[in-house]
Parts: structure tokens; C-alpha cells; sequence
């Protein structure tokens, strides 16, 4: 008798391998079109045998559902890095980020020293009208200690949110307040918002930030672009830049605000013709004749590169960044019986020249995954001429400027990264929350700031020496080694974040990007070649900036 004994992994192994090679069967059998070739019913009735000799038969006992949840993941890994397989307890927080509301309580939340911190309620939320405020400290859920424990945002998510009508209980700890306060709050529907930002930047010129494309978006985005145009916007710069995508129905409807009647937005193209569509713009755009110029950068993709590529393959927008993500996959949720969801991909999407901008995934997920670190090793990131194209795969826009498939969007304006004052210090200071602890700090113990007006504030504040000796002290607390060398370096940066971040906490969203954006390249290269349109060596892209 052997003395070997059977690890899990070898327990798993042959029977993953085996599983992972037919278990799309069963998935394919389901969803896709009836099918009656015999090896196919064949396969299926294999499948099923598989699976009676390893759940009454094998040597050891074997959780054989959590095998064949694997083998399908393991699976779905050999297709492309967008097909996914999403598991039943997963389904609603992953459908939720895309909702226009959420069933929960109403708070803008951090964990800050293993606590949850009130950043502020949200207006009109369950929270606010039970008497929630900025700094509170919620340390109890329906009795549970959650302070100390090790929380993360996953479990508080699951305690917090519910549905919509249910009661939870909270114990709050509040500052001057000797005793726990105890407040019962019914959850409602929160509403999650796609813009980030929207202001005039001067008399003309507007500036909107969008962060997905949800169920939201196109209605959010088009009052938004209404209300900069009655005051007086004629030149807009839209900024797509780490939008990583979303809704496809989102990025047509924004982009049919610019563009003409019949103009062409994007196709869509599957194995199935089922799939295959067109999307034109219709005549009732708002914005159709304004000066327009979009920011993307590497973390700017799919419904976000629909809407470059189909402004930039119509000449109607001038695209100013870096190469973006290139994702040029559509996918198609399919229900499962269990609850659970195959998130499929069922067609590649072209923009109006017939280029795909998907990137290669050849060389497997991992290496997919490693873009942006192969990027900026190869100094794509800094360098316009270290971006190599296919010229196999140019195409031509309307008035006939080359453009590249196989990749991503490639800017007209290539602006370089700035990491001139970014550091590794800074980078952890922001990772363990002590900026956002130490500017939520500052708010609370500065009440006279409230009585500033944001105009006043952005002109007058000024983040002093002894401000920022508080926040190295705070980091060194939460276990953030001092670097002088890096400080120094850093320090107009961390001026900047922290001036933004309090004007956040007092304002809104818009004030900080007033402020912080002062620090983003690509916003300001936008703003100047707006201003300076003869900056443009390329004498076609400058039409770009003119009102059509």
C-alpha cells in the first residue's frame, strides 16, 4: 500500500481538466440555438456521466459543485478577457454598479483605522434624514461590532445595503458626544450618479467628467451639456479620461448630441447575424455645431472608446491624451437557472471607418492584464513615436486623416505622462487613507471654512508647512515611512490634493476638479490648444476646433 496521500490539488486537477474541456457544452446547450448533431447530444450525455462517477465513485470525497464552478471559470479563460462567468452571491453587486440606484442607507462611506467613517449623507437619503452628519462613526450594525475587526468594503456593502423598505439598526459614535447614539434607519433607492464634474472653465469654454456609461448617463450628460450651453458654452471639452466603460446605448446617445443626422457611430458585427447592427446619429443633437475635444488616456475604454472613435472618424472632435485601453469586445449577459450569469461576448464593434480597436489577447490573460506596465516600460507613455501601428489596419476618416486599428483610440494631440511630482511617498499616503482621514479631519475642525465661498476659497486658501508636517505625522501613525527626498519632490502635488480633497468635503464634486485638474496634463494641454489652436502642427486636426 502507498503511503502517498491525495492533496486536494491532485484531487482537483485531472477532474478540472477534464470538466473545464466540456462543460461549455452544457452552457452552449442551454442558450445557444437548438443543435442535433449526434457528437453534440453525445458530448452532453458524456458530461452528465462525468459527473454521477465522480459524485458516487471517486476515492475521496469531492465538492462537485465547487469543482464545476472552476472548470467553468478555467473555461471561459481560454475565450477572451471579457467573457465572464459571474457566480449567484456576485450577480447583484456586479448589476448594481451600473443601476441608476441602489437599495441602502445613504452614506458617502470610508474605513479609515479599521473604522467606518461618515464622509457625509446623502442628500435626501434615509441617512440624512435620520440625523446622520459628516464625521460620525458608525461602529454597530443591527448589534454587531464592526469597528476593529478587520471590515472591508465588500462585507460593509453586504450589512449596509438591503431591500428597499427594510430596517437597519446603527450605532453611531459622534464627536462631543459621551454616549452611543442608536439611530434606525429604512433603507430607499440611492441614486448613483455618472458625472463626476460639470462647470464652465471660462465664458466659452465648458468642461464635463464622465465616469461610466450607466443607465443614467446619456440623461445625465444631456442636462448637463443643456445647462453649460445656456451659459454661454461654445467650445466644450469632454473628459473620458479612466472611464472604463459600460452601457453601449449610453455612448450612442452621447455621441448623437454631436454629430449629424445619418452620420454613422458604430457597428456591431457577431458570429450570429442576430447580432450584427448600425447606429446613426439622428438630427435632434444639441451640441452638433460646437468646438469639441475629448480626453482619453490607457484606463479610457470601451463605451468610452465608442464615443472617441466615432467624434474622431467623423471629424468632429479634436481626441487629446494617450492611446486608450482598447477594448473592442460587446457582451451579452445570459441568465443561468442557479442565478447565477454568463456575461458572454457575442460581437466586435467598428467605428464609422471599419476599424476594430480591440487589442490583441493572443498571449493570455496575464499578458493582457500587463498593458499598462508594458506601456510604460516601453515609454509609450511619454514618447507619441514609441506607439508602433499595423499599417495593414489604417483607415480613413470623412475628410480623410489616417487612423489606426488593432489597439485602442490613438489621440490626434498625444500629451506625455507628467510623473514630475508624483512619488512612491504620496502614492502610499493616498493607499492608507491618511490624506482622506487628515483632509476629513481638517473639515471637521475648521466649521469656518463653510462660511467661505468656493471663489473665495480657491483664490485665498493655501495649504501651509504646518498643515503638511500634520499629514506626515498622521502617516507616520498609520505606518507610512517618512521619505524628505520624496516629500520634497512631491510636496506642490500633495499641496494640490489636499486644497482639492477639503473643498470637496465642503463643496462638491466640481469644486474639486476646479482645483485638482490644475494638476491634470491632458486637461491642461486641452485648455491651451483651445486658446492657442496654431499649436496644432497638423493644419487638418486644427479644423477640429472650430465650430462646424
Amino acid at each position: 500500500m502507498s503511503d502517498y496521500k491525495n492533496s486536494s490539488y491532485h484531487i482537483k486537477l485531472p477532474i478540472l481538466l477534464t470538466i473545464a474541456v466540456i462543460v461549455g457544452i452544457v452552457i452552449g446547450s442551454e442558450y445557444a440555438e437548438p443543435k442535433t448533431d449526434r457528437k453534440y447530444l453525445a458530448s452532453i450525455q458524456k458530461f452528465r456521466e462525468l459527473l454521477e462517477y465522480i459524485e458516487n465513485d471517486y476515492v475521496d470525497s469531492v465538492d462537485t459543485e465547487s469543482l464545476i464552478e472552476e472548470s467553468i471559470e478555467n473555461m471561459l479563460d481560454k475565450l477572451d478577457p471579457h467573457t465572464i462567468y459571474i457566480p449567484p452571491k456576485e450577480r447583484e453587486l456586479a448589476a448594481s454598479q451600473l443601476r441608476a440606484t441602489y437599495d441602502g442607507i445613504g452614506v458617502e462611506f470610508n474605513l479609515l483605522r479599521d473604522t467606518l467613517y461618515v464622509v457625509s449623507p446623502l442628500p435626501g437619503g434615509p441617512s440624512e434624514e435620520a440625523g446622520i452628519i459628516a464625521g460620525d462613526k458608525i461602529v454597530s450594525v443591527d448589534g454587531e461590532n464592526i469597528a476593529g475587526i478587520g471590515m472591508n468594503n465588500r462585507r460593509v456593502f453586504d450589512m449596509l445595503r438591503g431591500p428597499r423598505g427594510s430596517k437597519v439598526e446603527v450605532g453611531v459614535v459622534r464627536k462631543n458626544e459621551s454616549e452611543l447614539l442608536a439611530f434606525e434607519l429604512k433603507r430607499g433607492a440611492i441614486p448613483q450618479y455618472s458625472l463626476d464634474a460639470s462647470y464652465m472653465i471660462d465664458e466659452e469654454m465648458g468642461y464635463i467628467k464622465v465616469n461610466r456609461f450607466a443607465e443614467t448617463t446619456y440623461d445625465e450628460f444631456k442636462k448637463a451639456l443643456a445647462e453649460l450651453k445656456s451659459q454661454g458654452m461654445t467650445k466644450l471639452i469632454l473628459d473620458l479620461q479612466n472611464n472604463t466603460g459600460g452601457y453601449m446605448s449610453a455612448a450612442i446617445g452621447m455621441s448623437n448630441e454631436f454629430l449629424s443626422g445619418g452620420e454613422v457611430i458604430v457597428s456591431q458585427k457577431g458570429q450570429s447575424t442576430k447580432y450584427d447592427s448600425k447606429a446613426r446619429a439622428t438630427n435632434d443633437g444639441i451640441f452638433k455645431d460646437g468646438a469639441l475635444v475629448v480626453l482619453v488616456n490607457e484606463g479610457s475604454a470601451s463605451a468610452s472608446e465608442i464615443v472617441a472613435g466615432a467624434l474622431q472618424d467623423n471629424d468632429r472632435a479634436l481626441v487629446v491624451g494617450r492611446r486608450s485601453f482598447g477594448k473592442g469586445l460587446v457582451q451579452l449577459p445570459f441568465d443561468l437557472q442557479d442565478g447565477s450569469e454568463l456575461r458572454m461576448t457575442i460581437a466586435r464593434y467598428y467605428t464609422p471607418s471599419g476599424r476594430s480597436i480591440q487589442k490583441p489577447y493572443d498571449d493570455g490573460e496575464k499578458d493582457y492584464n500587463s498593458d499598462y506596465y508594458n506601456r510604460y516600460m516601453s515609454g509609450e507613455l511619454f514618447v507619441k513615436d514609441s506607439v508602433q501601428f499595423d499599417e495593414s489596419l489604417a483607415y480613413k476618416t470623412s475628410n480623410g486623416r489616417t487612423v489606426y486599428g488593432g489597439g485602442g483610440i490613438m489621440p490626434d494631440y498625444f500629451v506625455a505622462l507628467d510623473t514630475t511630482d508624483n512619488s512612491s511617498y504620496i502614492n502610499r499616503l493616498s493607499a492608507s487613507n491618511t490624506i482622506r482621514e487628515y483632509t476629513l479631519d481638517y473639515r471637521d475642525n475648521h466649521p469656518e471654512l463653510k462660511e467661505m465661498s468656493f471663489e473665495d476659497y480657491h483664490a485665498n486658501f493655501k495649504v501651509t508647512s504646518d498643515m503638511l508636517k500634520n499629514l506626515v505625522l498622521l502617516g507616520n501613525k498609520n505606518g507610512v515611512r517618512y521619505s524628505k527626498r520624496q516629500f520634497d519632490k512631491s510636496r506642490n502635488l500633495l499641496s494640490y490634493l489636499v486644497k482639492a480633497r477639503i473643498a470637496r468635503d465642503i463643496y462638491d464634486d466640481d469644486a474639486f476638479y476646479k482645483i485638482y485638474n490644475e494638476t491634470n496634463e491632458v486637461y491642461r494641454q486641452a485648455i491651451e490648444l483651445f486658446r492657442n489652436p496654431e499649436l496644432l502642427q497638423n493644419q487638418s486636426n486644427g479644423v477640429l476646433l472650430q465650430t462646424r
